[in-house]
């Protein structure tokens, strides 16, 4: 039995980097940091506006926009740290999931945010309290349109249409789920929660405002808490699935098996495919074949059917008797 077993060839060399980052990963680092610098000098100006004139309303939501800062502060931060490390050896294979493991985090605090609004808008519903209206809607206002500001900067319309289109559209090389940038997306959802519950929020204090009705807005609380906790367990699910190095297109594995067993009598022994960052996949495949297979035809030849394949390592076992049956 004879092995051609992979190292680090790659493209007619024999070394190669593992820069594993998104393709607009300079452009999403710019972005998660300018609405990090916005988001925290309007968080400045509440803090200091409720200190001057003792307003308990804006001091509250002044440290409520820090949990948010924090959070973009995080997205960015890991942006630089990738960035910073792309090249460095330590990281086998490379810096591309520094931005799921700052999700990952993100989401946690999203979490803990909802269970915390949960709790204090049922025991609101138990205990009324008295509400300033007036100055929680101009609060609640000031704060959608700092959300709403970074919610633009943040949004990546290229790869919102290129997802729905890869839905609508059927593609081999699983670009639905490999370009994701679950980085830039807990960021997103970050602002967008808080964007979704200033708006119940101002439709509630307008309702109490207007008509009386108090028992809306510690409602409106428990809604948005459901809401944001949703957004949180799907962030968790989706970047811990990548951490753990979990197969998370199987449909894609799927093709690349059918891709390579399409050889007359080569039998896929063993695939691990997983995600290396957004864009990248790494992938190591075990083959069993009845003739000598140049290992690196195989590789050639996945490259150009899935350009998401950025570090592929083939080993290929030469059995007479092994043919697919």
């Amino acid at each position: 039995m004879a092995i051609h077993d992979h190292s680090a060839h790659e493209h007619g060399i024999w070394t190669h980097d593992h820069v594993f980052l998104g393709a607009g990963h300079a452009r999403a680092e710019k972005r998660a940091l300018l609405a990090t610098l916005i988001t925290a000098l309007f968080m400045a100006v509440e803090i200091v506006a409720g200190l001057l004139f003792g307003s308990m309303a804006l001091l509250a939501d002044g440290f409520h926009m820090a949990t948010h800062v924090g959070a973009l502060g995080l997205a960015a931060g890991a942006y630089w740290l990738a960035r910073r490390h792309a090249r460095d050896t330590r990281f086998t294979f490379g810096t591309g999931k520094f931005g799921d493991l700052a999700a990952f985090a993100s989401a946690i605090v999203l979490g803990l945010i909802a269970l915390a609004v949960a709790f204090e808008s049922i025991a609101r519903l138990i205990a009324p309290v008295a509400v300033n209206y007036g100055s929680a809607l101009v609060i609640a206002a000031l704060g959608l349109g700092v959300n709403l500001i970074s919610a633009v900067i943040l949004r990546d319309d290229h790869h919102a249409h290129e997802h729905g289109h890869l839905h609508a559209h059927h593609h081999d090389d699983g670009h639905a789920h490999g370009h994701a940038d679950n980085n830039m997306r807990a960021a997103y959802v970050h602002v967008l929660a808080d964007a979704a519950t200033s708006v119940l929020a101002i439709a509630a204090l307008a309702a109490g405002l207007l008509f009386g009705v108090r028992f809306l807005d510690p409602l409106v609380g428990v809604v948005g808490a459901g809401v944001i906790a949703s957004w949180a367990y799907g962030l968790i699910r989706d970047s811990a699935l990548v951490l753990l190095d979990a197969e998370d297109d199987p449909g894609l594995a799927a093709r690349i098996r059918a891709h390579i067993e399409g050889v007359a009598g080569t039998r896929v022994n063993d695939l691990h495919l997983w995600r290396l960052g957004p864009g990248h996949r790494g992938l190591i495949v075990s083959l069993v074949s009845p003739l000598t297979t140049d290992a690196e035809a195989v590789k050639d030849g996945l490259r150009r059917h899935f350009p998401d394949l950025s570090h592929v390592t083939v080993e290929v076992a030469v059995c007479a008797d092994c043919g697919a049956p």
